[in-house]
């Protein structure tokens, strides 16, 4: 009977339950140099446009930048913690990187919730990243999968 249950709803046992088309959330945050080194560490990207001040002042974008996985990071966070929700993990993203990102800068991610399958715990959503100033840094849309945790 548990398998025909999950076959009708596959949200059962999902933390945050079965999100609605509609549904937002957001999380701000303040982008540190400090995040460049981190990244780094992590991927190896040294492109001189995040580490020579020089160069990225004399490029169009007039000062250092933080790599595209920061800028996109707080929407692995807003969708992990928040929307849909703990479990959630990304199965494919589109997304257009339209407005550096500078160490100093506050970020704003936002996840909206565009559609939702009830037999399956996936969803479509529209992803936006906005600066202090309302400025779209990041949009898109991504698609994700939401799977039930065993919380003892």
């Amino acid at each position: 009977m548990a398998a025909n249950l999950y076959e009708k709803n596959g949200w059962l046992g999902v933390t945050n339950g079965m999100p609605i088309v509609g549904d937002v959330a957001e999380r701000s945050k303040l982008i540190e140099e400090r995040f460049i080194a981190l990244f780094t560490d992590m991927s190896g990207d040294r492109n001189p446009l995040h580490f020579d001040k020089a160069a990225a002042e004399a490029s169009v974008f007039g000062g250092l930048i933080v790599q595209g996985g920061v800028t996109s990071g707080i929407l692995n966070a807003v969708v992990a913690e928040d929307l849909p929700g703990p479990g959630t993990v990304f199965l494919g993203v589109e997304w257009s990187f339209v407005k550096a990102v500078y160490p100093g800068d506050v970020i704003t991610g936002r996840v909206e919730i565009l559609e939702v399958r009830q037999d399956k715990p996936i969803c479509k959503i529209a992803t936006t990243i906005r600066n202090q100033n309302g400025d779209v840094c990041l949009k898109g849309t991504a698609t994700t999968f939401t799977v039930p945790l065993n919380n003892k």
